[in-house]
């Protein structure tokens, strides 16, 4: 088939905004996909090359021009709410006085996001029939949804009506199925795309490893280093102390440097000033500050790490990827809700790996997981790429013309 004459796929998903995952998610599914064109759209128009992102156009800005084919392109999409989209789109600056008036007051919250985002959907980053051709194929692929007993009836009702219409669903973790399941629906597991990186990107990263701020962070630390990142929501002072004690102590123990990277600017991500505290409370000399937020710089800085320790799924699985040591940090206020780090790694890693730990666990959990094999996160590695492969040849012969 003369791949000029195909329409352009939509990729569709969250990479309107800076997180790191989401960022990366399109590159992944547009380098599987070859003889396609396509275009990249979430819920903004956002031009974030200047990041290693896309040019990102509105859906709801083609008015009748609706795309043959629509793939949702993975990320926590069934569960992200109207509001939860709505700031994580607004400029860093302002974000406070928004989340301050709205947080605590879910309905006018809800009226707010319906005007800044244009639209009435409750979930709208899960997308139905109605935006795409007649003939056109509705494809979710990889998606999660963990914290789907957290959405009132009418997101899941919403959520539900849009996935039945669907002509392919794949999720990547055993919490979304089960919950799917329930609800009727039985679906099949698929890895993030993410576990691709490699494969599809060894070249580009191998290139940002040997320049540039990469290859300044190499030079500091001959000895290798730890490739460190957490969100905002490790900003209260507690959280701080108990990471600075737990990696000074890892330091201590494995002669490794720590680099502190940045896996989103988003409203809700990574806060800057939060890392320069954490390395105040560091040993001197041990810790340095990795400013660059472009894709393929964080991407090289992990794969050229001796390991991970962070709060990102992304930062793990892009650890997983090159067969690196991961501990994920689960959030404090986290503790007793479902976490998607913990029920990726449940899903696809050996048990051996440790899933995701407190802020007081982090000795323990690095020291384990760099006490894993290197055979075993290689083999595991290799596994999840077959399994990725397996899982996309399902649905890939239905995106014709």
């Amino acid at each position: 088939m003369n791949p000029t004459v195909r329409s352009p796929l939509v990729l569709f998903g969250a990479f309107d905004r800076h997180n790191f995952g989401d960022l990366l998610l399109p590159h992944l599914m547009a380098a599987m996909l070859l003889g396609h064109s396509f275009e990249m759209s979430g819920l903004a128009e956002r031009d974030l090359r200047a990041f290693g992102g896309h040019r990102v156009s509105a859906l709801s800005q083609r008015g009748d021009a609706r795309p043959t084919h629509l793939i949702h392109v993975g990320g926590e999409l069934l569960t992200c709410s109207a509001y939860q989209a709505a700031v994580m789109l607004l400029d860093l600056a302002e974000a406070p006085a928004v989340i301050a008036r709205y947080d605590s007051d879910p309905i006018a919250a809800a009226d707010w996001a319906a005007r800044q985002l244009g639209t009435s959907r409750a979930m709208p980053y899960v997308v139905g029939r109605d935006a795409i051709a007649p003939k056109g194929r509705l494809i979710f692929n990889a998606v999660g949804g963990v914290e789907w007993t957290y959405l009132s009836a009418r997101q899941r009702d919403e959520v539900m009506a849009v996935l039945r219409q669907a002509d392919w669903i794949s999720v990547r973790d055993h919490l979304t199925r089960d919950t799917l399941r329930a609800e009727g629906m039985d679906v099949p597991l698929c890895p993030d795309p993410a576990v691709m990186l490699a494969q599809c990107f060894g070249e580009v990263i191998l290139k940002h490893q040997q320049q540039g701020t990469v290859k300044e962070m190499r030079d500091a630390f001959p000895q290798g280093y730890l490739a460190c990142q957490f969100s905002a929501d490790f900003g209260d002072d507690a959280s701080l102390d108990a990471l600075a004690q737990g990696l000074s102590r890892v330091v201590a123990g494995t002669g490794l440097g720590l680099v502190l990277f940045r896996a989103g600017a988003a409203p809700w991500h990574d806060d800057p000033a939060l890392y320069e505290a954490l390395q105040r409370r560091l040993p001197p000399g041990t810790a340095r500050l990795f400013r660059s937020l472009h894709l393929w710089d964080i991407c090289a800085l992990i794969a050229a790490s001796r390991g991970v320790v962070s709060s990102s799924l992304h930062g793990r699985i892009v650890a997983l990827a090159y067969g690196l040591p991961r501990a994920s940090l689960l959030p404090p206020q986290q503790a007793h809700h479902p976490d998607k780090r913990t029920a990726f790694a449940e899903t696809w890693e050996p048990q051996a790996v440790p899933r995701s730990v407190a802020v007081s666990q982090i000795e323990p959990a690095v020291m384990q997981a760099l006490a894993v094999p290197a055979a075993v996160l290689r083999e595991n590695a290799a596994h999840l790429c077959g399994q990725y492969l397996h899982s996309q040849a399902q649905w890939v012969g239905m995106l014709i013309p």
